[in-house]
């Protein structure tokens, strides 16, 4: 057995210390406490303790932490990263919300300088990495300008290195914005659908049935069985048994499959009330049907899913104005779930996201900032509200934060995903 001051010493009974890294983690403290204390910290106080030595730069990395917590089985935790708008321009943002005052900022992605405006992409993280697909641009060089162009470029970046960098990924074989996205089993992502509207100069655009899914290993895409009919504007999610089947399968839901005008003139989307779901070892699809009515709602809202600690959606939510809705598989049906405690105007878009098994509902405010001085004229200061609502307990909670932008987020064109760290 090795003696506490070896090279190599075991901690919380399943991690290593590289050889090189003497002495204790904390004076005073044995190491597997020091770890359990260490693991326990917030995210910003983790990134910025790493420096204190290169023990704890070892420790607190992605890939030694993941592990730890698991071992000493303590509930994940996922942070919130936010795409505030065009990624090549603006910085994504991280934030834990167990220190909802710390925004800690990840680099933009690199872009072509012709390239600019880019919406409708898709931010989904795997594992320590988080991958930016697609989307839809202006590119300075085309014409006419006002018509946004499809991306077909893919970027990763490893959240468990301590150096973040940008990784251009093989391009998908299809270019596709506003489309269905999700973790694919083994470690990959499957997209479907899409097209090249922008949301901020609406257009008839293009659609596309096509799927594809991106191999990890090989770092190639490969072409799956598309959809029934083209689809865009769609979320997805990857579920397992659902509606008695015994395969973990892809679905989308939502969106717009085609559009008439009004006055011949002005685009009108007809938005698809059914949702269809591809077997991901069958490769093929079925229809599940309409999810709702005719007049009960317009369009699917936006969509959150919880998972279980495998990574299995259990289930799936959306917000549909004031409210939340749960949905059923058995029935294809959407059951009211609960009402936001602060309700948000009709013309104000909002993010909808789950984190740690809690469903998230951010808006842009304005909030006067603090002054020191009596007399002075009191400024606002950009801040995000989060509504958080847990299922199980079925409560409400409410903070305010303020993040590191200029302008208020607008969520027509924002992005959102969580990453465990």
């Amino acid at each position: 057995m090795s003696s506490p001051s070896s090279p190599s010493r075991r901690l919380a009974g399943s991690l290593i210390l590289r050889p090189g890294a003497e002495g204790s983690l904390i004076p005073g403290l044995p190491d597997d406490v020091a770890a359990v204390i260490l693991c326990l910290l917030t995210f910003p106080d983790q990134s910025r303790l790493r420096a204190t030595s290169r023990a704890w730069r070892l420790l607190l990395s992605a890939a030694t932490l993941l592990p730890l917590r698991r071992s000493l089985r303590l509930p994940s935790r996922h942070l919130v990263c936010l795409f505030p708008t065009d990624p090549s321009l603006a910085s994504p943002i991280l934030l834990d919300p167990a220190a909802p005052t710390a925004w800690w900022p990840l680099p933009p992605i690199p872009c072509s300088p012709q390239l600019y405006g880019l919406a409708n992409f898709a931010a989904i993280a795997v594992g320590s990495h988080l991958y930016v697909l697609g989307g839809s641009h202006f590119d300075a060089r085309s014409y006419p300008l006002g018509h946004p162009l499809p991306s077909a470029a893919a970027y990763r970046l490893d959240l468990a290195l301590s150096r973040h960098r940008w990784e251009r990924l093989p391009d998908m074989h299809i270019p596709r914005g506003s489309f269905a996205c999700a973790p694919a089993p083994g470690g990959g992502v499957v997209v479907a659908g899409g097209g090249s509207r922008h949301p901020t100069l609406p257009s008839s655009g293009s659609r596309t049935s096509s799927t594809e899914w991106y191999d990890a290993a090989t770092r190639t895409w490969h072409m799956a069985t598309a959809m029934p009919r083209e689809r865009a504007g769609c979320v997805g999610f990857v579920a397992h048994g659902a509606g008695g089947v015994g395969e973990d399968e892809f679905w989308v839901m939502g969106g717009y499959d085609r559009y008439t005008t009004v006055g011949g003139v002005v685009p009108n989307d007809l938005y698809c009330r059914d949702a269809m779901a591809l077997g991901l070892w069958s490769g093929k699809w079925r229809e599940i049907g309409d999810m709702w009515v005719e007049g009960e709602r317009r369009r699917l809202g936006p969509v959150a899913v919880i998972s279980a600690e495998d990574g299995k959606v259990t289930d799936v939510f959306m917000l549909d104005g004031d409210d939340i809705f749960r949905y059923d598989f058995a029935s294809n049906g959407w059951s009211k779930e609960a009402t936001l405690r602060r309700k948000i105007p009709e013309t104000e878009l909002c993010g909808f996201v789950s984190l740690n098994g809690e469903l998230h509902v951010l808006k842009s405010a304005k909030l006067p900032a603090e002054t020191l001085h009596p007399r002075r004229q009191l400024k606002k200061r950009l801040a995000l509200e989060f509504q958080v609502y847990n299922p199980l307990a079925r409560k409400w909670r409410v903070f305010t934060t303020y993040p590191p932008v200029s302008v208020p987020i607008d969520f027509r064109t924002a992005a959102l995903c969580t990453v465990e760290l």
